[in-house]
């Protein structure tokens, strides 16, 4: 099955969040549409990023980066309701490099 990462800066928590919420809600959101195999937690330059990495049901190139995609942009439409983000980013592996999805 395809392997692909969305990476995602976390810039400030809502108010009545707790920093645990993010990771779980990405989770959450991600799991409910595809197999998330790993995550993390990384600072970078001072400013938190999450990374999760996720299959997805092989078939076409062009329909797993779209559902890839579709799939980052709910895990950040989700985590949006507990903190503030910006530079969603998602990622295919091939050939042992991670490409960006266009």
């Amino acid at each position: 099955m395809p392997s692909f990462r969305a990476s995602l800066k976390i810039i400030g928590l809502r108010p009545g969040n707790a920093p645990e919420a993010v990771m779980s809600t990405a989770v959450a959101a991600l799991g409910s549409m595809h197999l998330v195999e790993a995550n993390q937690l990384d600072i970078v330059a001072g400013v938190p990023r999450i990374t999760l990495r996720f299959t997805v049901e092989a078939s076409q190139d062009d329909v797993e980066n779209r559902q890839a995609r579709d799939a980052g942009a709910s895990m950040r439409h989700a985590v949006e309701s507990v903190a503030l983000t910006e530079g969603l980013h998602v990622l295919r592996r091939r050939q042992g490099k991670w490409i960006p999805v266009a």
